[in-house]
């Protein structure tokens, strides 16, 4: 009786090793392949992303569009992922009045409540411009603050270097949700 009693409690430890095995497979490939975890550097995506805000990226089968918040990989001479906003992408004409805090693509108005401060930090670049094929114009939601696609160090971001879109907040837990 003693002999079976050990065999059926060996067996329960071995299933709950095995599945604690198959759930830290599946996790690790969620993370590798679908998903990755970000944590926001700097004050540029204030007021939707706080530096420090830990944050969720899905990367397979992302197709950029206007309006998404992305992160950039790390290639730059930051050394760390960029968290920016895509305003326009290939072929998009983009045009903005510094006087106004106005953004124009193709000659409309952004409605942009995300905004968080005016005036904008102007940069080196030349407006109107009109974004390159496979290209992304990108801009951080603290206008006065962000090093974006307005300065040359930043320019056009390669589409093929966005990671992928940024669709949750993890932490900290007071501002836990879905990213706009």
């Amino acid at each position: 009786m003693e002999h079976s009693q050990r065999d059926t409690t060996m067996r329960a430890a071995i299933e709950w090793v095995e599945s604690l095995a198959f759930a830290t497979a599946l996790l690790v490939l969620v993370f590798v392949f679908f998903v990755r975890a970000v944590t926001v550097s700097g004050s540029s995506m204030e007021s939707t992303l706080i530096g420090g805000d830990k944050i969720l990226v899905r990367s397979i089968g992302y197709t950029p569009k206007r309006g998404d918040v992305i992160v950039v990989d790390g290639y730059t001479e930051y050394g760390e992922p960029l968290v920016k906003r895509i305003i326009g992408l290939g072929g998009d004409e983009i045009d903005i009045n510094f006087e106004t805090s106005e953004v124009f693509v193709n000659g409309m108005l952004l409605d942009e409540p995300y905004v968080g401060s005016t005036p904008f930090r102007k940069g080196d670049v030349s407006f109107p411009l009109t974004v390159p094929q496979g290209m992304a114009f990108v801009m951080g939601d603290n206008r006065r603050e962000s090093l974006d696609s307005r300065d040359t160090s930043v320019g056009f971001i390669d589409t093929r270097d966005i990671l992928g879109k940024v669709f949750f907040r993890v932490l900290p837990l007071s501002s836990i949700g879905v990213i706009k």
